[in-house]
């Protein structure tokens, strides 16, 4: 059973219309505040099978990377909204990455959906998205291609708006996000890439580990956004997607440099200067840089000076795996850059 099948909207909210189709919630109770359990092959923390609007989508084309679907629906959203997507780091689950991030509560503050694409063990014993294999990430192949088919039919199902779908990700979910803004620049308004490294870094798992612990190699901007053009359309002529990149000063899993090589591969793509158009130190060992247009850029970096590899919360946010308090929330400030919302007043 198909998203789009399930999913009849109009004036119905979401969470009313996704508990219309049993079938669709793979025989798990239905109804108006259901609480779907998307543990049915792998299992999860008990404590997440309380949280309502959860649904696996079972099937969603030919999946030739081998993840699982889950999508969020908050409890009301009008057609035309835009999709996000959150692709979690090594060692997460899905569901408890969004919840613990804030993605969860701002998508029912905002009414838009999530989509939750999840590793499975036989992929990754670790958990982690395989951003470092060739057939992974190139486009039509691997783990992207099914990215990209969950994104068809979430887009259909929910019936967002196809011009506004944005994907973020932490680690090796933030990598990912980047080799799939590039498999499939057409597809994405704009990403965000927390902890990450820029595409085309490493080609097998000791590579990957040295790339995490010494970033590299040493190329300039030209040649890294080539090794990323190699893995998309290679017609594609269009506008590349906007990126927010964050990192940490104290990140001892993947070294902050990474995110210099990932800012200077995107303004490569972008056709812009690799030296940014402004530099702001808007709070204590707080540092925004963007490139392109300074009111609208297409590429901001935040470096945190105090954050260790982890999602940054805010000063009272929640704490957990990978996930951490830190002077400003990575969620909020991404969905101001991506314009998901006027009502999200920027970090002062």
């Amino acid at each position: 059973m198909k998203l789009s099948h399930a999913v009849a909207l109009g004036r119905h909210t979401l969470r009313h219309a996704m508990g219309a189709i049993p079938l669709a919630l793979n025989g798990l109770p239905t109804g108006p505040h259901f609480a779907c359990d998307v543990g049915a092959r792998t299992p999860f923390s008990p404590r997440l099978a309380t949280v309502a609007g959860l649904l696996e989508v079972p099937e969603f084309g030919a999946n030739p990377g081998g993840l699982r679907m889950v999508v969020y629906a908050p409890p009301a959203a009008p057609p035309g909204m835009p999709l996000v997507v959150l692709l979690h780091g090594c060692g997460q689950d899905a569901v408890s990455f969004a919840r613990d991030s804030g993605w969860i509560a701002l998508a029912d503050r905002l009414a838009f959906p999530l989509l939750l694409p999840e590793q499975v063990a036989g992929n990754n014993r670790g958990g982690c998205f395989n951003w470092f294999r060739p057939d992974d990430i190139r486009r039509g192949s691997g783990e992207v291609a099914s990215i990209r088919q969950m994104v068809v039919q979430a887009v259909g199902g929910f019936r967002s708006d196809p011009k506004r779908v944005f994907v973020a990700g932490l680690s090796a979910g933030g990598a990912m996000a980047a080799a799939l803004l590039v498999a499939y620049p057409e597809a994405f308004a704009a990403g965000a890439v927390v902890g990450g490294l820029p595409v085309g870094c490493a080609s097998e798992v000791a590579e990957a580990l040295s790339r995490m612990s010494h970033a590299g190699p040493a190329l300039d901007p030209a040649a890294w956004a080539e090794r990323a053009r190699r893995i998309g359309p290679q017609t594609y002529d269009g506008p590349w997607p906007a990126l927010s990149i964050w990192r940490g000063g104290e990140d001892r899993v993947v070294d902050p440099a990474n995110g210099e090589l990932l800012a200077g591969q995107w303004s490569a793509l972008h056709a812009l200067a690799s030296a940014p158009a402004a530099d702001f130190a808007l709070a204590p060992h707080v540092r925004r840089q963007v490139w392109g247009p300074i009111g609208r850029p297409v590429i901001e970096m935040w470096t945190l000076a105090h954050l260790p590899h982890a999602w940054p919360t805010g000063g009272d946010g929640a704490v957990g795996r990978w996930v951490r308090p830190a002077a400003l929330a990575a969620t909020t400030e991404i969905a101001r850059f991506w314009s998901l919302a006027g009502s999200l007043a920027p970090v002062a």
